[in-house]
């Protein structure tokens, strides 16, 4: 915006963004060190864990094997492996990829055979698929997220940028050789090629605008404000850039189980099957979710195996993955390769003992799965992208925040509000500034922010969505064990510099002329603010510093 200046920060993007200082100190995030004890090296895997079909490279079944999986959870036995890195505590690492996931790259090692090579092939993928400038949070499983700049620079997001989190690796699937198991509770159980699932005389054809959300998306806020549970999968640090939204094209799974007679026999449910290899508490599986079936006749879960018009990204589940409108992005599984109808919520641990939210009271004393609410629907959010926390920002009189908003289950944002006090007064953004309507994506947003304080702000941002659902106001009200669903209003603190001030205009421009620059904000003022005759004729023209009798 003409009249509004960013003033460049610190080197390190992602700490940048947050607002984080480079902590000189001993880094303890590191504790996953090196030790003969913890590489061991899988030798029975060659045999034990084969890849299961010809052309599915990386895919390892497990769930048809309870045998194998015993012999499996038998070898991670026998190992000690590293604990998981500590950032919460401590420093979050100022590298990229931010965390390291030794522990899961060990878990492969110890198991051998093709599982071995799971993590230094799934790498290869985000070099190969995901932006240069991407933020790796973590890079095995790869989670990762676009820098803020990039967020909402436009309305779809690129394929390149769109955020990923991952629960194993990454398989290399040969579409000529892939099909879907629908079995279970189903009337005529099928086995489904990829040419099959895309012939439109069996199923028509469609293509949705769909936002994706992590429940992970703002934990940063969370743990400044009070350290969560320090989960096996690593809660990656995420920032606002783990949503995404994008053009994806398949078929409405409601279509395929009609072709399949229906489900029988009292089911409810539909469980989906990944091909990524997925530990939890020391046992081996693949990744398997749930959702009601209700959901599926509702028309709002696709098999899609195009995103923005392009062949599905192999880091993004090809050749076929599950899109959930409206769900927490973790129901929507990639690498799909069965869809199994059963009576209630799957029993499989992401289901079941992952992404629950719970009371603030529970935590490491006192947890229960049974406590937890399985998160289903995301709530309403919204999050600003620029300008960002810590920044110095000199301007006019307005100051440009823009960013996105968003609300799960069908529902849409209907009003954005800018506040430049923290939440006391609210500015409408104008119906002209939010990007198109849509029933499951989120609206990009921008706003000339009113601004005549100087000196450190608070901006904050909050949505209404159609129902009237908003967002708590602070991060203290969302916060749960768990680290999840970061709703309340996000606030970034900034240092607000107004040109239309005739002092600060002229410091400014004493700053430029002496070849000095005015950030980073700490750095002493290594000249005169007042001459020595300014000083003295202010205390002419004013009463003293003491009152006299």
């Amino acid at each position: 915006m003409e009249g509004t200046e960013l003033i460049d920060q610190p080197s390190d993007e992602w700490k940048q963004e947050q607002g984080m200082a480079v902590v000189e100190a001993d880094d303890e995030t590191k504790d996953e060190g090196e030790t003969e004890e913890s590489h061991p090296e899988g030798d029975v895997g060659k045999l034990l864990f084969a890849e299961e079909l010809p052309g599915w490279k990386g895919y390892i079944e497990w769930e048809d094997y309870p045998e194998k999986q015993a012999k499996a959870a038998q070898i991670l036995a026998q190992h000690k492996f590293p604990w998981p890195p500590e950032f919460q505590l401590g420093p979050v690492p100022d590298t990229n990829p931010v965390i390291e996931g030794v522990r899961w790259k060990l878990w492969h090692r110890a198991l051998g055979g093709p599982v071995r090579i799971i993590p230094e092939e799934s790498w290869l993928s985000v070099i190969e698929e995901k932006h240069p400038d991407m933020l790796h949070l973590l890079d095995f499983p790869y989670n990762g997220e676009p820098p803020k700049r990039l967020v909402t620079a436009d309305t779809i997001t690129p394929n390149k940028l769109h955020f990923v989190r991952n629960h194993g690796g990454i398989p290399n699937i040969d579409a000529s050789k892939y099909f879907v198991r629908f079995d279970g509770l189903v009337k005529n159980p099928q086995k489904l090629s990829l040419a099959d699932i895309q012939n439109e005389e069996l199923f028509p054809r469609v293509t949705k605008t769909v936002t994706v959300q992590c429940s992970g998306t703002r934990r940063v806020e969370q743990i400044a404000e009070y350290a969560g549970e320090g989960d096996e999968m690593i809660n990656a640090p995420w920032a606002e850039g783990a949503i995404g939204t994008a053009e994806w094209t398949g078929v409405s799974l409601k279509k395929v189980i009609k072709y399949c007679g229906g489900l029988v026999d009292g089911a409810k449910h539909l469980e989906f099957y990944g091909a990524d290899t997925y530990f939890k508490q020391g046992q081996v599986q693949n990744y398997v979710v749930s959702v009601p079936y209700s959901k599926v006749k509702c028309n709002e879960v696709i098999l899609a195996w195009e995103m923005n018009g392009e062949k599905l990204p192999r880091i993004h589940g090809y050749p076929l993955r599950v899109i959930v409108f409206g769900y927490i992005g973790a129901r929507s599984v990639k690498w799909l390769y069965r869809v199994k109808g059963i009576k209630s919520p799957s029993l499989a641990p992401v289901q079941s003992k992952e992404y629950l939210y719970f009371n603030s009271q529970v935590g490491k004393h006192n947890q229960a799965y049974s406590k937890g609410i399985q998160i289903q629907e995301m709530p309403v959010s919204s999050a600003i992208m620029q300008p960002w926390t810590k920044q110095v920002v000199i301007h006019n009189g307005t100051i440009k925040v823009k960013g996105w908003a968003y609300s799960g289950g069908g529902r849409w944002p209907e009003r954005v509000e800018v506040s430049g006090d923290g939440g006391f007064i609210w500015y409408e953004v104008p119906p002209e500034n939010l990007s198109r309507k849509r029933k499951h994506a989120w609206r990009t947003w921008h706003f000339d922010l009113p601004m005549d304080a100087e000196g450190w702000i608070e901006v904050t941002v909050r949505c209404w969505d159609n129902s009237l659902n908003t967002q708590p106001t602070y991060v203290r009200s969302a916060w749960n064990w768990g680290l999840h669903v970061t709703s309340s209003c996000h606030r970034v603190k900034i240092y607000s510099v107004n040109k239309t001030k005739e002092r600060t205009r002229k410091r400014l421009e004493e700053f430029a002329e002496r070849g000095r620059s005015f950030v980073p904000l700490t750095r002493p003022t290594d000249f005169l603010t007042e001459t020595p005759e300014e000083y003295q004729r202010y205390w002419q023209e004013h009463d003293p510093r003491d009152a006299e009798d």
